[in-house]
């Protein structure tokens, strides 16, 4: 009791000067952790909730609201990469605790089906953060000459490119309503709206680890019927949330609340749905992403470590935790690394349901069903319904989002 006696007049003073906002909700969080007692998650949901809708920062025309879930990487992620440099134990600790925590969150939010910019702003901030160590910590040792910094330069910016591509419209289907009109931006971010502002913070989880886009888990399909008297059976798909019909291979994405045609999953990494209209600019941003984090971990590992190769370098580098630069830059290499075989196993399982031609989607419907063939303990699962051969897979792959209209193909039963 004397603890708790202890926080209740400055929870009463606060209580009075915030005018009820947040505080005494705080503070009955802290009454209740000091006198250990259980904590409702909805309390936390709704202080997280209160502090998102709060935080704001000064704008041209009124202040702007921040998403509160960009903010644990922009902070943590510095700090963790700097203690992590200080001994190469802290540097094992910190670097493999890291993915933990990053699929805790993920698997946190996926479950509740909610947004969140926290791996987009992971993604994007780790970008800058390695190139900006690479600038202030590799390039002045004079091992890395002007083409070599105007290659990894132009890596970078073409990355963002294609990321700004991969984030537009992924095929979001037209509704009825809207005179076959394409759904402008503002249309689509009403809605999902419902979803952006279920968003919540950053409960714990500090940064970045490789996710598996294979434990997507998509909602139940919607009613099916077939036209009798279409001569090609054509299957229709009624969406109850979006009341449209939908054509084969469309989903209802649940964290978007948009149904996009030839969906292939919803990419945290993007915040974003993989889809018909830019699922090549996807696997081109893996692509040179991959590339280019290859290229500059090939040139940090160079000049921090001379006279051995990338792969020796990597696991044997004598005295690089001597020099605290050496030491940063070495840690960056191994977040780099770890993020990067991340990506490459994202992009290994892309090219093969592209040669299969199956979505991910497709995958787990059929892994849940128990259908199709699976290959290679599950790496490859195809159903076999719109395989056409390896090089007609990859020209329609190739064709995507070049007409207007669907393969006929596909929508026959």
């Amino acid at each position: 009791m004397g603890k708790r006696t202890t926080w209740l007049p400055v929870c009463a003073i606060a209580k009075i000067s915030m005018k009820g906002a947040i505080v005494p909700s705080f503070c009955a969080l802290l009454n209740r952790w000091i006198t250990c007692k259980s904590v409702q998650p909805e309390t936390c949901e709704r202080i997280m909730d209160t502090i998102s809708d709060r935080l704001r920062i000064p704008w041209l025309r009124g202040a702007k609201k921040v998403n509160i879930s960009i903010i644990p990487p922009l902070v943590l992620l510095p700090v963790f990469l700097r203690v992590a440099s200080w001994h190469f134990l802290l540097g094992g600790v910190v670097l493999t605790s890291l993915p933990v925590l990053a699929l805790w969150y993920y698997y946190l939010t996926h479950r509740r089906k909610e947004q969140t910019l926290f791996f987009l702003s992971l993604g994007l901030f780790s970008l800058g953060y390695m190139y900006y160590v690479f600038l202030q910590e590799v390039v002045p040792k004079g091992r890395v000459g002007p083409t070599q910094l105007a290659l990894l330069t132009c890596g970078l910016f073409l990355i963002l490119l294609a990321l700004y591509r991969a984030k537009k419209n992924p095929g979001y289907l037209r509704n009825p309503a809207s005179n076959d009109r394409p759904l402008s931006s503002g249309q689509a971010e009403c809605l999902t709206r419902k979803g952006q502002e279920k968003t919540k913070g950053f409960p714990g989880a500090e940064s970045s680890g490789s996710l598996n886009n294979r434990t997507l888990k998509d909602e139940p399909k919607g009613s099916s019927r077939v036209l009798v008297g279409s001569p090609t059976k054509i299957k229709e798909d009624w969406c109850a949330k979006c009341q449209l019909v939908r054509p084969a291979r469309a989903w209802h994405c649940r964290i978007c609340g948009i149904c996009v045609r030839r969906m292939d999953h919803h990419c945290v990494w993007i915040n974003s749905c993989v889809g018909e209209s830019n699922h090549q600019a996807f696997i081109l941003a893996l692509s040179i992403f991959l590339l280019t984090s290859a290229y500059g971990i090939t040139l940090t590992l160079d000049t921090i470590c001379r006279d051995r190769s990338v792969f020796t370098a990597l696991f044997y580098c004598p005295g690089v935790y001597a020099d605290y630069s050496s030491a940063l830059s070495f840690t960056c290499v191994w977040y780099s690394v770890i993020i990067t075989a991340g990506m490459a196993y994202i992009f290994l399982i892309q090219l093969i349901n592209i040669s299969y031609n199956v979505t991910e989607r497709e995958v787990q419907q059929a892994l849940r069903q128990k259908t199709g063939r699976r290959l290679l303990c599950g790496l490859i699962v195809d159903t076999g319904q719109y395989n056409r051969g390896f090089l007609r897979n990859w020209y329609q792959f190739s064709t995507l989002g070049a007409h207007p209209f669907h393969h006929p193909a596909e929508d026959i039963v």
